[in-house]
């Protein structure tokens, strides 16, 4: 399993990618979708819904358990991938491409995220 080196990483396994015009993509690792199973409904926050990081924001439920989506970062849904609603299998096939599950206008970025690197190392234990 390789993480892309580009994102950052949260201990609650979500990633974020570097903001383009203020706006992160937020998505759940590989590492996470595998644990996970084989997911089958997908509940994300509602664009204009403003997230806390480290709060749960949504959630994803698979064939084995029903798991809380949290937010990496503080800031404004702008958009929620609608791909990933309709056909939540994304999550498990493309969690870094068509997997991705919202976007959010980072307002606060905890010190805490890691790098592929750090995260490697957290998931290896």
């Amino acid at each position: 399993m390789s993480n892309p080196q580009q994102l950052r990483y949260s201990k609650e396994h979500e990633w974020l990618s570097a903001a383009e015009d203020g706006v992160s993509t937020v998505g759940i690792t590989e590492h996470a979708a595998n644990a996970l199973g084989d997911v089958v409904f997908v509940q994300l926050p509602e664009v204009g819904h403003t997230v806390s990081a480290g709060e749960t924001c949504g959630e994803l439920e698979s064939t084995k358990s029903v798991s809380d989506l949290y937010s990496p970062v503080s800031g404004e849904v702008t958009e929620v991938n609608e791909d990933v609603v309709n056909d939540p299998a994304l999550v498990n096939s493309a969690p870094f491409e068509g997997g991705w599950l919202f976007k959010v206008r980072v307002t606060d970025e905890p010190a805490d995220l890691l790098s592929a690197a750090e995260y490697d190392a957290f998931v290896a234990g």
